[in-house]
This record gives structure tokens, C-alpha cells and sequence, in this order.
């Protein structure tokens, strides 16, 4: 396995930023010089994974309940222009990563998308996220 294969894809995963206090932060960095963990994103991956799955039977519920897409969700150009053809609305709402494909004109995403709903991240040309504005939650 090469060192490429081990770093993620773009739209695999999105930067945060979190604040700690240094007593917890001293607490971390005691447990990778440990070697318990290789580095301190590793312990927080972990720990954020862990609690996820604790609470995975609330997500899957909580899914199910809401009609939300879980996992990674493209929008393409021939997609809208069917919903458009037939005179639908489309009503995004994903947890995870919803993409509207980068030759999506904004009027076609302004005709076509009702409203967007991410939790997670949504990528789309800042155009399209413009003529969305008012309707991205």
C-alpha cells in the first residue's frame, strides 16, 4: 500500500477546527507519546467514531424518519433537467456530502432545487450557491 492510498479523496473528508482546554490537549498528547495513538487527529477520529457508533441506532432513526440521504449524494445537469421537464421540485437533504455537478448552470439549480438541507458538507459552484442562497438551511 502506497502512501497516497492512505490519504483521503477530496470530498472524503472536511477540515474542522476545535478548541480544547490544555488540560486535555496535555492528556492527548500524553497518549500519542505513548504511542496509543499515532497523533492527536487520530485519538480525536477515534474518539468522534466511537461516539458515533454508540449513537448510530438514533442516526439510522433519525434517517429514516427525516427521508434524509445518508452517504455521499451527486446531483447531475441530466437529473435537474428531468425534474425541471416534468415540473418537479427536488428538496436536497443529506447527511454526509451532496455535490451538484459543476456544469449545473445556477438557473437550472435555481428552476429545479426548492430547498437544501446538509449536515455535513455540500459542494457546488460558488454560482449555483448563490442563486441557492436563500434556500440552503
Amino acid at each position: 500500500m502506497s502512501v497516497t492510498e492512505l490519504r483521503p479523496r477530496v470530498g472524503d473528508s472536511e477540515k474542522i477546527t476545535i478548541n480544547l482546554g490544555v488540560v486535555d490537549l496535555g492528556q492527548i498528547d500524553l497518549l500519542v507519546q505513548e504511542g496509543f495513538y499515532s497523533n492527536r487527529t487520530d485519538l480525536i477520529r477515534t474518539a468522534i467514531r466511537n461516539q458515533l457508533g454508540v449513537h448510530a441506532d438514533v442516526v439510522k432513526q433519525t434517517v429514516v424518519r427525516k427521508s434524509l440521504v445518508l452517504g455521499l449524494q451527486t446531483y447531475t445537469r441530466q437529473q435537474l433537467e428531468s425534474f425541471r421537464a416534468a415540473g418537479e421540485k427536488l428538496q436536497i437533504q443529506v447527511v454526509g456530502l451532496a455535490t451538484i455537478a459543476a456544469d449545473v448552470s445556477p438557473e437550472l439549480a435555481a428552476a429545479v432545487v426548492e430547498s437544501v438541507t446538509v449536515l455535513g458538507a455540500f459542494h457546488a459552484s460558488n454560482a449555483v450557491k448563490a442563486a441557492l442562497a436563500g434556500r440552503i438551511q
